[in-house]
């Protein structure tokens, strides 16, 4: 529509029509075939302007279904860009087999250079899209493709091993058991089809009615014909040469390329994600790229988006535009158009507390300054009725805390950065009072802050722990307590003790020797108004976002039964377990 007025009525039947109604200067090129090195053919659907030229070409390499950014592909077309959406290999259209991580490289850099060479391509490629899609891009570029100009990695990982498959070396139950179950319901119509001779559009059985996978203590049956990679990854605990070989972290320096990151706080990925910024900015492959890097951290991710995010709403200012924002990343990486990443800046954050965006130069912020809150008590800190404290001083002498951790009984997963089932499982910010009301859970607090405090930056825990058994868990988090109460989570980790010293080579515990130890509980930005307190809990388990440890020494997915363990956490002048923080200073 032309017309440079428009009735109101007009305006709504316009808003009513599908994006391709509205996008009548856009050519769509559905199911292009592209040739892999090795033969593979992959598919992929391209939206172009229709006027005549040559235009940067925006790329998606997707598991998920092309078909499901024909939004965005209207939307980028219109604004000059050439949009290839490809399956990647064994996915939906795309011949081969799927096996996470194992093509993306060759396929990748295969793929850039193929959309490159089109007919309406000016030679300059960028790659956008989430969760595995950001998988794609990274293990594209660090095969380095000479027509890869940018990437817009958005919620993705920086690790395949930590971060993604375990954390801290414990199995991510929910994550895995979930993502790999609506994986396979192409990977069994995919089956069905090759059996019939069907070919690759005719409808099949759905999953639903085909009851493989249940979520519980172990693995979920079923999944060696549909999922052979779960069996590998349940395989392959420790980090070994199985996770190496496409470890992005392990590679930084292989990647060329400026980068927008698009983290989230509440985000399963939180942390590979900002370990990507950081990375990059340090040991990238070229000045351009370290000096390319940037970082844009909203709130819920695979948690959820808008404004409320699980029980929160965090106000007008909360929702943002993912399309919006990787289009203006491209527009002023390819096109030298002036925005908000034309800047000098390299952050944008959401202040949670506060619900506002804030900018700064560098992640943690620069003037932001680790502080220690030392845990005490006086030996009775299980439970919200107990008697744990957070202090800025040491505690000169103090009893140890101790809790008994039994499998059978775990502490359960309450929100937090969950993927990817909200129906059984809600993500993002929860009371976290039920979990706090058990004795098995170390709950130490701050008095009511007096004034507002900003905490932005890393969040790490160290621990003087022992424990009646040859390994068992830490879990801890951080949570932002209301004046009425409510318990708000805003960060989370866990470690398995028998890799506190190393991800690559397991050390049982010597039950009843102390040790020290520190849980990674990745990062975050809040303000903590004044009223509110900080809080910490200590535990063993955190199920089934996390598989429960048996104690024993046996993995999940081979235990066959466990036993209680009793922990201990020490916090005296020899023993000073603290609480590191990074705290902004307030003007």
């Amino acid at each position: 529509m032309t017309c440079s007025k428009m009735t109101p009525v007009a305006a709504l039947l316009l808003a009513a029509l599908p994006l391709a109604a509205q996008q009548p200067t856009v050519i769509v090129e559905r199911g292009v075939p592209a040739t892999m090195r090795d033969g593979v053919v992959l598919r992929a659907d391209i939206y172009r302007p229709s006027r005549e030229g040559r235009f940067p070409v925006l790329l998606q390499r997707t598991p998920y279904n092309k078909a499901g950014e024909v939004d965005f592909g209207y939307r980028a077309a219109a604004r000059g860009y050439v949009v290839v959406v490809q399956d990647v290999r064994g996915r939906y259209s795309s011949e081969g087999d799927w096996y996470p991580f194992l093509s993306e490289s060759a396929d990748g850099f295969d793929t850039v250079e193929w959309a490159a060479a089109l007919p309406y391509s000016n030679g300059k490629v960028g790659m956008f899209g989430g969760s595995y899609v950001g998988a794609t891009q990274m293990l594209a570029a660090i095969a380095h493709p000479p027509h890869l100009a940018g990437i817009c990695p958005v919620v993705t990982a920086s690790n395949y091993h930590d971060g993604w498959t375990y954390q801290g070396g414990a199995f991510e139950q929910w994550f895995n058991e979930s993502w790999t179950s609506g994986l396979a319901q192409d990977t069994l119509n995919r089956s069905v089809q090759r059996a019939t001779n069907a070919g690759l559009g005719a409808s099949t059985l759905p999953l639903t009615a085909y009851p493989l996978f249940q979520f519980g203590p172990h693995a979920p049956t079923g999944l060696a014909a549909l999922a052979p990679y779960f069996s590998d990854w349940l395989a392959h605990p420790s980090y070994d040469d199985y996770w190496k070989r496409w470890s992005i972290q392990e590679h930084y320096a292989d990647i060329r390329v400026p980068a927008l990151h698009v983290a989230a706080w509440y985000d399963i990925f939180q942390g590979g994600s900002l370990r990507n910024f950081l990375g990059l900015q340090a040991r990238a492959g070229s000045e351009a790229a370290r000096g390319g890097q940037r970082l844009f951290v909203a709130i819920g991710g695979h948690s959820g988006s808008g404004r409320k995010i699980g029980d929160i709403d965090f106000g007008p200012q909360a929702a943002f535009d993912e399309s919006g924002v990787t289009l203006d990343w491209y527009d002023a990486l390819f096109l030298g158009q002036s925005n908000q990443f034309s800047g000098p800046g390299h952050v944008r954050y959401f202040l949670l507390g506060a619900n506002q965006w804030r900018d700064a130069s560098a992640w943690p912020p620069p003037e932001a300054r680790p502080e220690k809150f030392y845990l005490t008590s006086g030996g009775a800190a299980n439970s919200l009725s107990g008697d744990g404290a957070l202090s800025a001083q040491a505690p000169a002498s103090a009893k140890p805390d101790r809790f008994t951790y039994d499998p059978s009984h775990p502490v359960p997963t309450i929100g937090g950065p969950l993927c990817c089932d909200p129906v059984h499982l809600a993500a993002g910010p929860r009371d976290q009072r039920p979990a706090e009301a058990r004795p098995d859970v170390l709950v130490y607090s701050t008095p009511p802050l007096d004034r507002d405090w900003e905490i932005s930056g890393p969040v790490t825990l160290d621990l003087y722990v022992s424990s009646s058994a040859v390994d068992t868990d830490v879990t801890a988090k951080l949570v932002d307590v209301h004046p009425d109460g409510y318990a708000q989570n805003l960060t989370e980790g866990i470690l398995r003790l028998r890799y506190r010293d190393s991800a690559e080579k397991p050390e049982w515990l010597n039950p009843g020797a102390v040790y020290r130890v520190t849980v990674d509980l990745w990062s975050t930005a809040n303000r903590f108004l004044a009223g509110h307190r900080l809080r910490l809990e200590v535990s063993s388990s955190n199920f089934p976002r996390f598989d429960r440890n048996w104690n024993t020494g046996q993995d999940g997915a081979s235990a066959v039964g466990g036993v209680p363990a009793v922990n201990i956490v020490y916090h005296d002048q020899q023993h000073p377990s603290a609480l590191t923080v990074s705290v902004v200073p307030q003007h």
